[in-house]
Order: structure tokens, then C-alpha cells, then sequence
């Protein structure tokens, strides 16, 4: 067998580089569309929280009132439609949702302005900001497989809304230290584990449909990852109104 048969030609190889360089290419794209849209959504969120927070002819009919239930769980019934209709529903059906979610999401935060001072909750935000850009990008380039610390991070996340919702009759401040310490944690190993699972799944075979709606579900992903590290550590570090 001749050296030309044993080895791949230069052609063959040229053709692999090319393959992974266009494969790599449509990646950072999808990631960059992840990226972008998740970050409209928390512009989204962060201009509705202010305004109402600013209104007092919304937020006191809200937050005084047993209303202020509703506009707190509704978050989560928009989360759990997107994740239950997401094959039936179309693109622009499911980036639609995303957009009602990040405004409601924002109704329902719009409290914090009312608790924290404007100066902490920036302070706070740019802190989560470089915690979140720090662990995503570790996700992303690593080459370690974090899949296996997967099952505790949902554990410790299963923990820390069980001991909320008893706090929520209890009213500890301990137990609310203690949910929001583990938070931090929690979600700064979610944003790792989760922008490599998005990176590992991405294939250039996914229809544009199927893509568009992948690319929405990343973002709400990422998303609810930055707001949660956002909250746990806005309790920990925040400066309260007095």
C-alpha cells in the first residue's frame, strides 16, 4: 500500500479544516443570537420594573393587594407553557412568549426598586453581570465534561425552592440567607453547565425553524440563570431602603 493510500491526502484534510471551520462559524453565530436575545429580554425586564416601580398608580393596586400573587407566579406559567408547547408551537410564536415573559418577569421585579436602593441594585447587577460573563464563558470553552455535576446543581436547586416556600409562612431571615448563599452557587454552576449543554447540542442540521426556536430556549435558559444569581445575590449584598 502505497504512503497515498495509508494517509489522508492534503485535499481530504483541507476538506475537514474547512467542515470545522464552517461548523464552528455557524456556532458562534447561534451563540451570539443566544447571547443577544437574552439580553434584550433582560433590557425588557429591567425598563418595565422601573417604570412600574416609578408608578405608584401600578405597583400600590399590585403590591398591595392579594393581586400581587399572581403577577409573582405568572413568570412561571409562562416557563411552563414554553417548555410543554414547545414542539407544537412556531418560532415566532415561542420568541413572542419570550418577549410577554421578560415583561411580566419585569412587572413582577419591579419591587426590588421599591426595597433596594438604585445604587445597590446597580452595584449588584454589574457584580452578577461579570460573575455571569466569567462562568458562561468557562462553559463554553472547556473541554471538561460538566454534565456530571448536572443532577446536585438541580438537587441543591430542588433544595432552595422547597426551604423559600417554607420561608414564606416562616419569614427567617436566616432561612433567606441561606436560600440566597446557596443560590449563588447554584446558579453560577447552572450558567456553566448550562451554556455547554446549549454549545453540545447546537447542530448545523437543525432546520432554521428548530434553530430559531433552540435559540429561544437558550436565551430563556441563560436568562432565568442571570435573574436568579441576580436575586440571590441582590439579598446578600443589597442595601436596603430605609
Amino acid at each position: 500500500m502505497s504512503s497515498y493510500e495509508r494517509y489522508p491526502s492534503q485535499a481530504a484534510w483541507g476538506a475537514a479544516g474547512a467542515g470545522l471551520a464552517s461548523f464552528n462559524d455557524a456556532l458562534r453565530r447561534h451563540m451570539l443570537r443566544i447571547y443577544n436575545m437574552m439580553m434584550l429580554g433582560l433590557a425588557v425586564t429591567g425598563l418595565v420594573a422601573a417604570v412600574v416601580a416609578s408608578t405608584p398608580a401600578i405597583y400600590v393596586p399590585i403590591f398591595t393587594t392579594p393581586l400581587k400573587w399572581v403577577v409573582m407566579l405568572a413568570p412561571l406559567g409562562f416557563v411552563m407553557v414554553l417548555s410543554w408547547r414547545f414542539e407544537q408551537m412556531s418560532a415566532g410564536g415561542v420568541e413572542a412568549l419570550f418577549w410577554a415573559f421578560s415583561a411580566v418577569m419585569g412587572l413582577s421585579m419591579a419591587s426590588i426598586f421599591l426595597v433596594f436602593t438604585g445604587t445597590s441594585i446597580a452595584r449588584v447587577f454589574f457584580i452578577t453581570a461579570a460573575m455571569f460573563a466569567g462562568t458562561s464563558l468557562y462553559g463554553y470553552v472547556t473541554k471538561a465534561d460538566l454534565s456530571k455535576m448536572g443532577s446536585f446543581l438541580v438537587m441543591g436547586l430542588i433544595g432552595m425552592v422547597i426551604a423559600s416556600l417554607v420561608n414564606i409562612f416562616i419569614g427567617s431571615t436566616m432561612i433567606q440567607f441561606m436560600v440566597s448563599a446557596v443560590g449563588v452557587l447554584v446558579f453560577t454552576g447552572l450558567t456553566a453547565y448550562d451554556t455547554q449543554r446549549i454549545r453540545d447540542s447546537f447542530s448545523e442540521n437543525h432546520a432554521h425553524e428548530t434553530s430559531r426556536k433552540l435559540a429561544v430556549m437558550g436565551a430563556l435558559t441563560l436568562y432565568l440563570n442571570f435573574i436568579n444569581l441576580f436575586q440571590s445575590l441582590l439579598h446578600l449584598m443589597g442595601q436596603r431602603e430605609e
